[in-house]
């Protein structure tokens, strides 16, 4: 059988792009694949330039293939659906196989619409290989657990839901190399801000352990609810060869439950740091904790071991806000890892989310308050988004604000799109919130421009910058600007590990006028909104 992957290009330009987090679903797909005695080619859509047609088109021409698979997360339909589209076109009509969240969280609407040949919901490494086996043997498909595919007439059959995968060291490592791991580092920028401790970031993803068993109502699992972990010596096996091999610089450790086991956690640094001082250059480390695991001493030995950022998940500073969220933390907690984790010097990352269906004006107030008040501009402010699968989601439907749900995923869900979902606030509640929050990261966050700027290549510029916290001067090399007159980016300070922005002049200017600006805007609405109600 011949197979052919494909990742799905994340930007929405005809040009390659490098800036992404690679999907480690595809390349543990391809490992398993390969480890089985497939034939597998793999196809990165975003290393390459042109359009996505031509590319496939032209993979399509050069080999006959049995599968294409691939797969994305639950904003990726148009894509997933564009590729699905070309690949049917093609006269070698090879089947096809998704998988991933987007089909997992809605599996019959996602299934009937985009009509693949088979889809395979939750994780999929052992539920492809036994498709593939059934299909060389003629047998039955309806043995196979997490599988999703058309009858001989034409209805969608589903079958059992698939237990976790007990023992996750068996499984091989993801399959960097295949999808042009290297190309990638080469070309990464240093413009994200917890990676530009360097010029040149080489960052390494991985999972050491898979599953969450919490509720959270605006998350939605793909690997299940069954917390699984790796052995240390599986994970550190991975990582002694990775990051030798191909020179990594930052880790990036994609747990939820990083701190979940504390002992473990020890362990982990305690061999990460070994392996970090055997290596000729310098590396560093990210990872995901719960606020309601750490103390003092957990971060110390964090810092000690090489990790210089961690992501918390906050979400709100309100207490109702977070039990209405199923999150199992408290304000107290979030206060105590935030204070502590900017005192040892350590880049926070997190998010607090507006919006929940308990939201209303008081706990709103609560948690932007506190951000005002607390964060110093660290922690992102934004608004709780319906994504398939979730608890939100579903409320949404039930009460109507989202009135059809295919045209919701391929249309509306977004980062940047805000609705209200709320039990407490009008609409007119939640567009002053939105102001609120757009005000409030004007004024509080530090926007700067840097003391000098130079072009390194074509749209790549070295910025020398003042951290507005600690004063320290730092050239950042290295970084990609598409538009020298009006650009932001987000930088951590390589001394104090505090965040702000980079702007432009123009950038600035709208900033500091922000107010001004934003008096006339105001004054134009009420007076637009007063000749209306005239017209009435």
């Amino acid at each position: 059988m011949q197979i052919l992957l494909v990742i799905p290009r994340y930007n929405l330009t005809n040009e390659a792009n490098y800036q992404y987090v690679f999907p480690l679903g595809l390349g543990y797909i391809s490992s398993v694949l390969k480890k089985a005695g497939y034939s597998v080619d793999c196809l990165n859509l975003n290393h390459l330039n042109g359009k996505i047609e031509d590319i496939i088109i032209r993979a399509l021409n050069v080999k006959k293939y049995d599968f294409v698979c691939t797969g994305h997360t639950g904003i990726g339909y148009v894509i997933v659906e564009k590729i699905i589209s070309i690949v049917r076109s093609h006269e070698s009509r090879p089947k096809i196989i998704i998988g991933g969240a987007l089909v997992t969280s809605e599996p019959k609407l996602i299934f009937e619409n985009l009509k693949p040949d088979f889809a395979i919901l939750g994780e999929g490494e052992a539920t492809i290989i036994e498709l593939l086996k059934a299909i060389e043997k003629n047998e039955d498909l309806k043995k196979i657990n997490g599988l999703a595919y058309w009858s001989k007439d034409e209805k969608i059959i589903f079958t059992q839901q698939r237990e976790p995968i007990k023992n996750i060291d068996s499984l091989p490592v993801p399959d960097f190399e295949g999808f042009g791991f290297e190309k990638k580092l080469e070309n990464e920028c240093n413009n994200f801000d917890i990676y530009n401790l360097f010029d040149h970031p080489r960052t390494y993803p991985i999972l050491s352990s898979r599953g969450c068993p919490f509720q959270c109502t605006f998350c939605y699992h793909t690997l299940g609810t069954k917390y699984r972990m790796r052995s240390i010596d599986n994970v550190m096996d991975e990582l002694n060869k990775a990051v030798k091999k191909y020179k990594i610089n930052i880790i990036n450790i994609f747990d939820d439950l990083f701190s979940m086991d504390k002992k473990r956690l020890y362990q982990f640094c305690k061999r990460l740091k070994k392996l970090i001082n055997e290596v000729p250059w310098e590396c560093k480390w990210e990872c995901q904790l719960s606020v309601n695991t750490v103390d003092k001493d957990m971060l110390m030995t964090l810092k000690d071991a090489g990790c210089h950022a961690i992501s918390f998940g906050f979400e709100s500073y309100s207490s109702e806000v977070l039990k209405s969220m199923k999150k199992p933390i408290s304000p107290s907690q979030i206060d105590k890892a935030l204070k502590l984790s900017m005192e040892i010097g350590l880049s926070v990352q997190g998010n607090f989310i507006f919006g929940d269906i308990a939201e209303t004006k008081e706990t709103a107030k609560e948690t932007l308050d506190y951000w005002k008040k607390n964060c110093s501009g660290q922690i992102k402010l934004g608004f709780i988004q319906p994504y398939p699968g979730s608890v939100v989601y579903n409320h949404c439907i039930k009460k109507g604000i989202i009135k059809d749900k295919l045209y919701f995923i391929k249309n509306k869900i977004s980062h940047t799109n805000w609705i209200n979902m709320t039990d407490n606030m009008t609409n007119k509640e939640i567009e002053k919130l939105k102001q609120d929050i757009l005000d409030a990261r004007r004024k509080y966050a530090s926007y700067i421009l840097p003391l000098n700027i130079k072009k390194s290549n074509k749209n790549r510029y070295n910025l020398l910058v003042k951290c507005p916290y600690c004063n320290e001067k730092t050239n950042y090399k290295n970084c990609l600007i598409e538009n020298k007159s009006h650009y932001a980016m987000h930088v951590s300070c390589r001394k104090c590990h505090m965040r702000f922005f980079v702007v432009s002049r123009l950038y600035k200017l709208g900033v500091d006028y922000y107010e001004k600006l934003d008096f006339f805007r105001r004054s134009y609405l009420l007076v637009r909104d007063n000749f209306l109600k005239k017209r009435i």
